[in-house]
């Protein structure tokens, strides 16, 4: 069964089973997992969504469920990179120079509010839907789902006067482009950490939590 946030309004099709929404934190995922007889659990979520995977390592825990969590690598530095990395959204705000520039937030929809209290800047927002509500601020807002390529983000970058970057540091390959643009246009990027999350068993490729649900089944776990 592959369940997605319901954040999305078209999310990409899967060859399984879907659900769409939320469970009702740990003790209706933990209902959920008993309803269903779930008998293992891959956490498959954004690196950023910190709540789903706290979800389910107190809902694991709590009905005995094998549960592992597939999480790409998260972007390193490379030679001419300009970071300016921080622990949240709130310091990536704080790190925002006063003085007015045209910014691009790479952040999602839910975590743009705070940049309100610079409204001075001139932001540019990718959204894969449209908003649904008013933003907090002005702000440019382009439609588009990834993966993005680097020749589209140096073209995008340049068209907006692009002269700061705020992303999350969420790794991979479908938004690296971003950051490999803004290496070569020489900009600065503010780099908001990872979210702690409590210890549990993880992997960086599908071949791995294939070879992990293949083991555990001959176990009879």
């Amino acid at each position: 069964m592959y369940s997605y946030g319901g954040r999305t309004r078209a999310p990409a099709d899967q060859p399984l089973p879907t659900r769409i929404g939320g469970f009702g934190g740990v003790s209706g995922l933990a209902d959920y997992i008993r309803r269903e007889d779930i008998t293992h659990v891959i956490d498959a979520t954004h690196p950023f969504a910190a709540e789903m995977s706290r979800n389910a390592v107190a809902a694991c825990k709590d009905t005995g469920t094998p549960l592992i969590a597939l999480e790409r690598a998260p972007w390193t530095k490379a030679p001419g990179d300009n970071w300016i990395e921080t622990a949240d959204v709130n310091a990536a705000v704080a790190a925002l120079p006063e003085a007015a520039a045209n910014v691009f937030l790479a952040i999602g929809r839910q975590h743009v509010a705070p940049f309100a209290a610079k409204p001075q800047h001139a932001y540019t927002l990718r959204f894969v839907d449209p908003p649904e509500a008013p933003l907090p601020f002005a702000a440019d807002v382009i439609v588009s789902r990834g993966p993005f390529t680097l020749e589209g983000e140096l073209a995008m970058l340049r068209a907006r006067a692009i002269t700061w970057i705020v992303a999350r540091n969420s790794g991979g390959d479908g938004a690296r482009a971003k950051i490999d643009a803004a290496r070569r246009l020489g900009l600065p990027v503010i780099m908001i950490s990872r979210p702690q999350l409590p210890e549990r068993l993880r992997v960086e490729s599908v071949a791995e939590i294939m070879q992990w649900l293949g083991h555990r089944t001959c176990l009879g776990a």
